[in-house]
């Protein structure tokens, strides 16, 4: 029986650690050459990581790129590999690609994948579709290719594409089966959001049985700023059947053998599409030999991790994103204000599962509207977790500053001024803990704060990184219980979760006073916010038009807060940051009638 052994290495790169990336790919091909492997496929851009962004504006940058490459193919023996790199032509040109340094202007950019042969740099793919929406804006930078290079291996076609080319249904998938490719290799980095993974794979069972090809699916895995990658790479038979898949939100190494007679017999006996007489001309065959390499008799039995559910998914996204970002920023410690309530409660416990107790500190800043519930439930946390939990008391402070502006405020009844002094008091503390000791201040709003400007610039909202700013407030609820069911006991305190929340920042406040229902803001919030829907068709689902107004008109006024928020995960699939992008001035949602 004819096979193909294939192996994918889901790795977790780091942007602009060229070096560090290198190192890591090295390593991964060592794995890939123990396991005997005929080719191992890396993520897309895994030699910059994904996304660059105004990196890829820096000519040293492209060059250090392209100078990895060669090291990289110097280093790739004995087996193939399809790494993603920055190209500045839309083809191979070795020559060129040793070159020393080489304005980034002088050659158009490419989102391309290079194609190695046991030390040879064979042939270069350059991305064809280059997305420009949500997070995405590729064509900023990159130039679209045109070439389909297919290269023959072990008696085996193989044919490559990149990410955004795989989703659409007349891409070059299509084309490269039409022209011969028995096996279509996609690296991606397709970042996490909630439902994207079972959606992803469903693409590309449709890709593989509709186009008659075996198909590996090479996922970048990891945190970068507000992005999480899954991983969840996956290999799917002509007949769009998973034969392997990697963990999700893990470093894997996934190998598999491929009975490329099955695809042989099914092409000689189905309809074969014809390719294109356009298309025909972007077709380059490489025919490439490897040593022969003797392979254990019995085949490799890959793995099929299993898919968590969409709820067990937010919550590893979400660990892995705090790791990341504070790995990879040089921080080991993080600190977070203690509340006693549930944003905070969830935030830290992620931060432990994250980081390690060791790792975690505490501030808890009572002042004189802080119940004493909160104390309670404050020490039970820490102690539960193992946390280091410091009390500042903020009462003193407080009073100095309403006495420092009794005479410039005479005459004027206490407001959100007070309560947002309190705010600020406490966030100067926690910065100053930051500046001291050098921990990462991590802010503790939820998306269905952030949505409306239920926060305090400078108070509440300052910190590094806002670790629940795309978790809506009935999910931070439905992520604390799940987490509580681990281990032997609850880690969250029980009344934590079962109290109202509130702010505590003026006698018996609730959330309730200043906003709707969160069981009602939330749904009304993903219908205008991620959904975009009008007024009219919000009130058409049921919700009472007042209400939905005044959400909307919130939503629009908070945008300047938003802006100067620290950068949070995104989870959902429209985020409050690069996913929406609206004017801080802006007069349509003014507009007269809207209420």
């Amino acid at each position: 029986m004819r096979t193909f052994r294939i192996a994918i290495a889901q790795m977790n790169p780091t942007v602009g650690d060229i070096d560090g990336n290198v190192r890591r790919i090295r390593a991964w091909l060592r794995e890939a050459r123990k396991a005997k492997a005929d080719l191992v496929a890396f993520p897309e851009l895994a030699i910059t990581g994904y996304p660059p962004e105004d990196l890829l504006l820096k000519p040293r940058f492209v060059a250090d790129n392209r100078r990895a490459l060669q090291e990289i193919v110097r280093h790739c023996r004995g087996l193939a590999a399809i790494v993603g790199y920055v190209s500045q032509s839309d083809g191979v040109d070795p020559k060129q690609a040793r070159s020393s340094v080489v304005s980034a202007g002088a050659h158009e950019l490419y989102n391309a994948a290079a194609v190695i042969v046991d030390r040879r740099l064979i042939a270069t793919y350059c991305k064809w579709y280059l997305p420009n929406y949500g997070v995405f804006d590729e064509s900023r930078y990159f130039h679209p290719g045109r070439r389909l290079p297919l290269i023959r291996l072990r008696g085996t076609m193989v044919g490559v594409n990149i990410c955004e080319d795989i989703w659409l249904p007349d891409g070059p998938t299509g084309f490269q089966a039409a022209a011969g490719a028995e096996v279509i290799v996609n690296i991606s980095a397709s970042p996490f959001h909630l439902g994207k993974g079972l959606v992803r794979e469903r693409m590309l069972a449709t890709r593989a049985r509709e186009h008659g090809v075996l198909l590996a699916y090479s996922n970048a895995v990891g945190g970068q700023d507000e992005l999480v990658f899954d991983g969840n790479s996956v290999i799917l038979d002509h007949q769009g059947e998973v034969i392997a898949r990697g963990k999700v939100f893990e470093e894997d190494l996934i190998v598999a053998d491929l009975n490329m007679e099955a695809v042989a017999r099914a092409r000689r006996t189905g309809r074969k599409k014809p390719l294109p007489r356009r298309i025909a001309s972007a077709v380059e065959i490489y025919a490439a030999s490897l040593p022969s390499v003797k392979k254990n008799p019995v085949r490799a039995i890959p793995d099929v991790a299993a898919v968590p559910d969409q709820l067990e998914e937010v919550y590893l996204a979400l660990t892995l994103g705090v790791r990341d970002y504070v790995r990879k920023n040089g921080f080991t410690r993080v600190v977070i204000g203690l509340s006693g309530g549930i944003d905070s409660a969830l935030t830290v416990v992620l931060a432990v599962d994250a980081l390690g107790a060791g790792n975690v500190s505490g501030l808890f800043m009572p002042s004189p509207y802080t119940s004493q519930e909160s104390h309670e439930d404050v020490a039970e946390l820490g102690a539960t977790l193992g946390i280091s939990v410091r009390t500042i008391p903020i009462t003193t402070l407080f009073d100095h500053y309403r006495q420092a502006l009794a005479e410039t405020f005479a005459g004027r009844a206490p407001d959100t001024t007070e309560e947002n002094l309190q705010a600020r008091i406490r966030g100067n503390f926690l910065m100053a803990f930051s500046n001291k000791f050098g921990h990462l201040v991590l802010t503790t709003g939820n998306k269905s704060e952030m949505s409306v400007g239920y926060a305090t610039l400078y108070g509440d909202m300052a910190g590094g990184f806002a670790v629940i700013k795309d978790v809506p407030k009935t999910m931070v609820y439905d992520l604390a219980r799940l987490r509580n069911l681990r281990g032997t006991v609850p880690v969250i305190p029980k009344r934590t979760l079962d109290r109202p929340p509130t702010a505590e920042l003026r006698p018996d406040q609730k959330d309730e006073d200043s906003l709707p229902p969160y069981e009602i803001l939330d749904p009304i919030l993903q219908a205008y916010v991620e959904e975009d829907r009008s007024l009219e068709e919000i009130v058409e689902a049921g919700y009472d038009r007042a209400t939905v107004a005044r959400v909307m008109r919130l939503v629009d006024g908070s945008e300047y807060k938003r802006r100067q928020a620290p950068i949070g995960i995104k989870i959902t699939h429209r985020a409050l940051g690069k996913d929406r992008r609206m004017p801080i001035t802006n007069g349509y949602g003014r507009r007269p009638g809207l209420g």
